[in-house]
């Protein structure tokens, strides 16, 4: 794991004082808990709720790729939160985070989606360096989303497994080593205090 910057609101505090770091960055946002839990989960339900082509459903008669299942969660939930909560907007240009807060870019928000049942990922360039000029910034709020593959029984759509709301900063992603390698990881120490479990399948409550 790479230290921590100046610049990163963890920066020179003890690890079991990150969650508490976490909680009061959370307590910051114009977005609250129930807002996101409530908003990724219509997002995901309305997937399936959605016709293409001559009335076909996904879920029944198409089954899109977990990749392709993540891209529409990723692009549906920013315009859902724009729609319903004044201030936001779905990403514009390239420097713009997923969810961007127009009264401050502070709060704006990076969304990532994944089918393991708990980790995210990253594409390598998250573990190598901070984006330049006209990229966006990899420090600051993230909303992750773990969904479900399809299950192997036919008659029942996935689920969305859990959702968290945190902080990330870019020193926090570690690239794989291999060159060919397209995908950067979280550290466990930063995973588990720096992201908070709002919702779990499992619970189907907000736990924060």
């Amino acid at each position: 794991m790479r230290p921590k910057t100046p610049s990163s609101p963890y920066f020179g505090e003890d690890f079991s004082d990150w969650p508490s770091v976490t909680r009061s960055l959370l307590a910051a946002q114009p977005l609250s808990g129930p807002d996101l839990v409530r908003t990724v989960l219509a997002s995901w339900e309305s997937i399936f709720h959605s016709r293409l082509g001559s009335g076909f459903h996904i879920g029944r008669e198409i089954k899109p790729t977990p990749q392709v299942m993540g891209f529409l969660l990723h692009a549906l939930i920013p315009l859902e939160l724009a729609r319903t909560h004044s201030g936001w907007r779905a990403e514009l240009a390239a420097r713009d985070k997923d969810l961007v807060y127009v009264p401050d870019e502070r709060y704006s928000i990076e969304i990532k989606t994944s089918s393991h049942p708990s980790q995210i990922f990253g594409n390598r360039s998250f573990g190598v360096d901070n984006p330049g000029t006209g990229k966006k910034a990899k420090d600051g709020y993230y909303l992750t989303v773990n969904f479900e593959k399809w299950p192997a029984d036919s008659n029942r759509i996935p689920r969305i497994l859990m959702i968290r709301f945190g902080w990330l900063d870019h020193t926090d992603w570690v690239a794989q080593r291999a060159e060919t390698g397209q995908q950067s990881a979280l550290p466990a120490l930063v995973d588990n205090n720096q992201l908070l479990v709002l919702y779990t399948a499992d619970s189907e409550e907000l736990l924060f």
